[in-house]
């Protein structure tokens, strides 16, 4: 959804997004691509955003706490020639910035950060050249880099054959990437590209991208000006949790998640299957069901965001769990290595952290207690998806921290037969 709202504002003229998402995330990338002179109005179920580009109308913008829009963002807000201040809340505040210290400014655009730290202030305009950069940290930069190269080396883009690019190669720019982690993600960020037609760089092993250009490009001004369509994907990230929910405490039907897709958290599915957990993928959806479930093993590290519903699947398989990576579970919205520790272990499960390694001790049962979310939307969903068949009652506090991505997800689990009190503090019965 938010890389579908940055692709409308770059692609100019008009975009119909089917599908599209109201999570606290996707609101904030919503009221960023407003601020930087989009139209946007619903439309019956349909989400139509009308833009010329990049035209900043504020001189600041607020990405919430999501990590991929103050990531993906930046190097777009960084196309427009004037002062931007970009804010963030929350846990975004103490995330690591440096990147774009050290990144924006070798493509001409001046930034003054808090540190390393937001706010951030940026005046551009970015002009693409051959960067290296270090994707070890996070994709999302790359992301935000792809965008914005795609956006500005495109021959439909007026800065482009007006001559924009005199310092660059002749023929083509690219960015080669050290240690880039996630890349499923890049694979979905190409292919929302694509699909707005905005200019596809050639991946060359995920070590270099290349983005190829013409200057003397002579189509009209018309073939920029076409209406773009886009259903947004049913979100694996969310499907996670509801698939490892059907195995602890189903039979559940979950349906609108494409097999297809290039989401990292797909994975899900290969970690239910060593798990031995019961499913079906038909036609209607995912049928998953309730096991014996064994221990099992399998690498994160491109998927982070599965270490929640990985964990609270593992709680019910009897054995020792392995999950590999980690390393990418700091800068998060919580420490999650840490706040999974904390939480699974009031509720009874053991969890050791060996180097990039987390080993999860289940199969002995869950006690329902009193945890907290810190304030982490995943850590709210796990808690929540552990306490189905806990014994006793579970509270959860801070658990609207799930706004952020899935603001229906107590909802669904009412539907599903979940016992739950909602307030401010949510409560699960067994």
């Amino acid at each position: 959804m938010q890389r579908a709202c940055a692709a409308a504002l770059l692609s100019r003229g008009r975009s119909i997004i089917h599908h599209p998402g109201h999570s606290d995330d996707d609101k904030a990338a919503l009221d960023i691509v407003r601020r930087l002179g989009a139209e946007v109005i619903f439309q019956d179920e349909d989400l139509i955003i009308t833009s010329s580009g990049v035209n900043p109308v504020t001189t600041d913008v607020n990405c919430g706490e999501s990590g991929l829009s103050i990531r993906m963002f930046t190097p777009i807000i960084a196309l427009a020639d004037k002062p931007i201040t970009i804010y963030g809340e929350g846990s975004l505040l103490n995330r690591p910035m440096d990147f774009f210290d050290e990144v924006l400014p070798q493509l001409g655009v001046e930034v003054e950060s808090n540190k390393g730290r937001l706010p951030i202030r940026i005046k551009g305009p970015l002009l693409p050249k051959n960067i290296e950069i270090d994707g070890s940290l996070s994709s999302q930069f790359l992301t935000g880099l792809l965008m914005a190269y795609s956006s500005k080396t495109s021959p439909r883009t007026p800065l482009q054959r007006s001559g924009a690019f005199k310092d660059s190669d002749e023929s083509n720019v690219s960015i080669k990437v050290r240690n880039l982690t996630s890349k499923p993600y890049i694979d979905l960020t190409l292919d929302v590209l694509k699909r707005f037609g905005l200019d596809v760089p050639e991946n060359r092993n995920y070590e270099n991208f290349v983005f190829s250009f013409d200057t003397h490009d002579s189509r009209p001004d018309s073939y920029r000006d076409t209406t773009h369509e886009y259903t947004v994907e049913g979100d694996w990230s969310g499907g996670a949790f509801l698939l490892v929910a059907g195995a602890i405490a189903g039979p559940i039907t979950i349906r609108g998640l494409d097999m297809n897709s290039t989401q990292a958290d797909k994975t899900v599915l290969e970690a239910l299957s060593r798990a031995n957990a019961s499913f079906a993928i038909e036609a209607k959806g995912i049928k998953i069901r309730p096991s014996q479930m064994k221990p099992f093993e399998i690498d994160a590290t491109d998927c982070p965001d599965l270490f929640p519903p990985l964990v609270t699947l593992a709680s019910y398989c009897n054995g020792e769990t392995k999950v590999v990576g980690v390393d990418r579970l700091t800068h998060k919205e919580s420490n999650r290595a840490v706040s999974l520790q904390q939480e699974f272990g009031k509720m009874g499960v053991k969890i050791e952290t060996h180097d990039d390694i987390m080993i999860i001790y289940g199969g002995g049962g869950l006690t329902g207690a009193k945890v907290h979310s810190h304030h982490d939307h995943r850590i709210a969903m796990a808690c929540a998806v552990a306490a189905l068949k806990a014994k006793g009652e579970t509270l959860i506090e801070e658990a609207d921290a799930v706004k952020k991505s899935y603001p229906d997800f107590f909802d669904d689990l009412i539907k599903i037969g979940a016992d739950v009190s909602l307030s401010s503090k949510i409560k699960f019965h067994e």
